[in-house]
C-alpha cells in the first residue's frame, strides 16, 4: 500500500499544478507559446506519418510482396499500425523534452514564479541563458536515448500476441512516464545545482512517486491538444513536487532523497 500512495502522491503534484495555473491564468498563458509552437510542428508531423505509414509499411516488409493479399493487406495494415503508434509514444516521450528547449526562458520564469508563491528561491548556480540550453539539450538526447533503449525492444514485443496488447502498453506508459517526470524535474533540480546523474539518483530512489506523476501526464498527453493545455501545469506541479519533498536552498553537495512513505 506504501507504494500505491506514493504514485497516487506522485500524481497529485499535476494537480497541485493545476491548481496554480488556474490561479495564475497569465502565467498558463505565458506557458502555453513554446508548447503551441511545438505542437503545431509535431501534428504537421504525425499526420504526415499518419498518411504515409502504410507505403512505410510496404517498404518495411518486402517478404510480404509475394503473399495472397488478404494476408499481405493484413501484415502491413498491422504494421502501419504500429508504426503510427510508435510516432504517437515518440511524440509524447519527446514533446515534453522539445517544449522544454525551445521556451527555456519561458519555463524557467514559470518554475521560479512557481517556487516564489512558495517561499524565497534556493540560492543556486545562476548560469546565463547561453550556457544553460546547450546543456539542456544535451541532458535531453541523452535521456532520449535512455528512453529509445527501453521502448525500441517494447516496439517489436507489440507485435506478440496478447503480451503486446496487455503488458506491453503498461510497461511503455511507466518508462515513458518516469523519463517526462526527469525533464519536468530538471528546471527545478538545476536550480538547486544539481547535476543529472544526481537528478536521475533522486527520482530511481522514488521511482513510484515519480511514475505517479509522469504516468498521469504521459496519458493526458495521449489526447490531443491536452499536451499543450497541460504543459504549464506540468512545469507547475513538477516544481512544486521539488520543493515540497527536496526542500533545498542552495547548491547540492548530494543528492536529496524524497522520502517514500512506509
Amino acid at each position: 500500500m506504501g507504494h500505491f500512495r506514493s504514485f497516487v502522491d506522485g500524481a497529485g503534484f499535476f494537480f497541485q499544478g493545476l491548481r496554480w495555473v488556474a490561479r495564475n491564468p497569465r502565467w498558463w498563458l505565458f506557458g502555453l507559446i513554446p508548447a503551441l509552437i511545438v505542437f503545431i510542428l509535431y501534428a504537421a508531423g504525425l499526420y504526415w506519418l499518419g498518411t504515409h505509414a502504410t507505403d512505410i509499411a510496404e517498404w518495411a516488409t518486402p517478404f510480404a510482396s509475394g503473399w495472397a493479399h488478404a494476408a499481405q493487406t493484413a501484415l502491413r495494415t498491422l504494421v502501419g499500425l504500429a508504426i503510427f503508434g510508435a510516432g504517437l509514444v515518440l511524440f509524447v516521450v519527446t514533446f515534453t523534452a522539445v517544449t522544454l528547449i525551445v521556451g527555456e526562458p519561458f519555463y524557467e520564469k514559470l518554475s521560479e514564479r512557481v517556487e516564489l508563491s512558495y517561499g524565497d528561491l534556493p540560492a543556486g548556480p545562476d548560469l546565463p541563458l547561453w550556457k544553460t540550453i546547450p546543456r539542456s539539450i544535451r541532458d535531453s538526447l541523452i535521456t532520449l536515448w535512455y528512453v529509445l533503449l527501453f521502448t525500441v525492444p517494447l516496439f517489436f514485443l507489440g507485435f506478440v500476441p496478447v503480451v503486446g496488447q496487455t503488458v506491453v502498453p503498461v510497461l511503455g506508459a511507466l518508462v515513458s512516464g518516469f523519463f517526462l517526470t526527469v525533464e519536468l524535474t530538471a528546471l527545478a533540480m538545476e536550480r538547486r545545482g544539481m547535476a543529472r546523474k544526481e537528478r536521475f539518483a533522486v527520482l530511481r530512489r522514488n521511482k513510484m512517486r515519480a511514475l505517479g506523476f509522469g504516468v498521469l501526464i504521459f496519458l493526458i498527453f495521449l489526447i490531443p491538444l491536452a499536451s499543450v493545455v497541460a504543459m504549464p501545469a506540468a512545469v507547475a506541479g513538477a516544481a512544486v513536487m521539488v520543493r515540497s519533498r527536496l526542500g533545498v536552498s542552495g547548491p547540492a553537495t548530494g543528492a536529496p532523497e524524497i522520502h517514500e512513505r512506509a
